[in-house]
């Protein structure tokens, strides 16, 4: 596939032959978009298409094999200097639902969000048992989501040595687990 990449991307360099990873500058963890990237390390949809991130700038483009990060024009992934953020597995954020279920201080709902995530369909089941018989725990399962999201984008960050180790230590140690009801 070929073309040209317009927009906001035409400033992407073609990628260099034999180029793997990243090995430039780090990214100023404060100027990313951590919600973005969990987004993206949660995002499981079955058709062709990534989240990529510029190691340049930290800005996030969204790739399809049909309509390319413009939205109109393919373009191969290795012809661009993006990093591709691939999904973490289903697993990883299934613990977080365990985890809220285990670590709630209200047993029944506990015991009732723990039933909820055994077998298939956990995730819907999980969904409806918080939302039709926990209402009040939304807001403390939604914080609790997004700060595990946000730590899991900062350790990808630092995996992929997009930020400084330092950067990722200081933010996890900043941003524990949310108390919870």
């Amino acid at each position: 596939m070929g073309g040209s990449v317009r927009g906001a991307w035409n400033h992407l360099r073609p990628r260099r032959s034999g180029s793997r990873g990243y090995s430039g500058l780090v990214l100023d963890l404060s100027s990313l978009d951590l919600d973005e990237i969990g987004s993206a390390l949660a995002d499981r949809v079955d058709y062709e298409h990534w989240y990529l991130i510029d190691p340049q700038t930290g800005e996030i483009a969204y790739w399809t094999s049909d309509t390319g990060i413009d939205g109109q024009t393919p373009v191969d992934l290795d012809e661009l200097d993006l990093v591709p953020i691939r999904p973490l597995p289903s697993w990883v954020w299934y613990q977080d639902m365990a985890d809220f279920a285990e670590t709630i201080t209200d047993e029944r709902a506990g015991r009732g969000l723990a039933r909820a995530i055994e077998g298939k369909g956990a995730f819907r089941r999980f969904k409806d048992e918080l939302h039709d018989g926990h209402p009040g725990l939304l807001e403390a399962w939604y914080a609790f989501r997004d700060v595990r999201a946000k730590r899991r984008a900062v350790q990808w960050l630092a995996d992929n040595s997009l930020i400084d180790d330092d950067a990722a230590s200081r933010f996890m140690a900043d941003h524990p687990d949310p108390d919870l009801p």
